[in-house]
């Protein structure tokens, strides 16, 4: 009978990055559209909605959680990205900063998963 073993030290500091950097990403996308460097009136905040989910499934090691994690990013990836070349001043640093956030996102998810996937087949043999 298999048992479910506690994740490995890599996996939860996979997790704990993970989890600051979206963290990090949603405070970023609403101190960047309510006060940094406003677009509008202030309804670019939005954008963090789809991220807060999120953070109840990291919290419970949830594979699917960090899959579409490390797919989602990349639209911010994309809007960073495009920022950082079409915005000058403090708007350019702060999207080079989401990308920032962003690749360390979809790096340490890529880690989790693999950890966790290893750790799932070594269990099954």
């Amino acid at each position: 009978m298999n048992e479910a073993k506690a994740p490995d030290a890599i996996v939860r500091s996979a997790r704990a990055v993970v989890l600051a950097a979206l963290l990090g990403l949603v405070a970023l996308g609403l101190a960047w559209e309510l006060w940094l460097a406003p677009t509008g009136r202030g309804t670019l905040a939005l954008k963090v909605l789809p991220l807060l989910p999120c953070v109840a499934g990291l919290l419970r090691h949830r594979m699917y959680t960090f899959r579409w994690l490390s797919l989602l990013v990349w639209l911010y990836v994309l809007e960073g990205l495009v920022r950082a070349t079409s915005e000058a001043g403090l708007g350019q640093i702060l999207a080079l900063i989401e990308v920032a956030l962003c690749l360390l996102i979809f790096g340490a998810s890529g880690l989790y998963i693999r950890r966790r996937q290893r750790a799932g087949r070594e269990l099954a043999a």
